[in-house]
């Protein structure tokens, strides 16, 4: 049996370290992009949730204004009967 030649290098293993580091470093920072996306997401969805709560009442008050609207045609109406009434009277 003969001895382990010592031309063995190091050289490969060397690389295969390097690439290794450097693949733990774009899987840090991309657990780093990960978590980032992750708050925004959250933060994204509260004003999301904010916004379609705004969206709710805007409607509701466009409604109540609507509401509203027919309310004061129909008065105006009546008015407008009860004053036709009154000058008929005084004639």
């Amino acid at each position: 049996m003969g001895k382990p030649t010592s031309s063995l290098s190091l050289e490969p293993i060397d690389r295969l370290a390097e690439k290794v580091q450097t693949l733990v470093g774009v899987l840090e920072r991309t657990r780093a992009e990960l978590t980032r996306a992750s708050e925004d997401n959250a933060r994204l969805s509260q004003e999301v949730d904010v916004l379609r709560g705004r969206l709710a009442s805007a409607e509701d008050q466009g409604a109540q204004a609507h509401s509203l609207q027919t309310e004061r045609d129909q008065i105006r109406v009546r008015v407008t009967e009860m004053l036709e009434q009154l000058d008929s009277l005084s004639l």
